[in-house]
């Protein structure tokens, strides 16, 4: 019950505005990963930005399972396999960026598609934490039984190979 597994890995580009530049975020999610995107729309109206609500401005993509592993090494090793200790938050998250989707290995630049950066999202967690998620009978996690900062980096040095700084 204290083995820490990656629940998944939550890939994310904000575009800031609708049409054809959502469809080749799409295109490109899915040359990434090998799943389909859904798109996310805007919550309000900003007029500065020419955004309206409801309005879609971002795709995202949540990985589970082998795939996310595999997805997740090939995306640090777009940030030389290094990770700001900042990245971690208190409860086995990790979050960072990409800049520039080209930086990922295998990945070639293609014009019609353009240069898009991307945050990536990890979760960590230990078996027996869906019983505060389910339906039926939720039940709280204890403090010792949540990831903390400490072990979710400890996670990441031994399981990945990836050096914090």
């Amino acid at each position: 019950m204290r083995i820490i597994k990656i629940t998944k890995v939550i890939l994310n580009i904000g575009v800031g505005q609708s049409g054809e530049i959502i469809e080749r975020a799409k295109s490109l999610i899915q040359d990434l990963t090998g799943h389909n995107p859904s798109s996310r729309n805007a919550e309000r109206t900003v007029k500065e930005f020419g955004i309206h609500k409801g309005e879609p401005i971002g795709v995202t993509v949540t990985l589970r399972g082998k795939n996310a592993v595999d997805v997740l090494k090939r995306l640090l090793e777009a940030k030389n396999n290094q990770i700001k200790k900042s990245s971690f938050d208190n409860t086995g998250n990790c979050s960072f960026g990409i800049r520039e989707h080209i930086e990922i290995p295998d990945v070639k630049y293609d014009p019609t598609i353009g240069i898009f950066g991307m945050n990536v999202t990890v979760v960590l967690e230990r078996p027996g934490t869906r019983i505060m998620k389910r339906k039926r009978s939720k039940s709280r996690v204890g403090s010792k039984h949540k990831v903390s900062t400490d072990e979710a980096i400890e996670y990441f040095i031994t399981n990945l190979k990836i050096e914090v700084t």
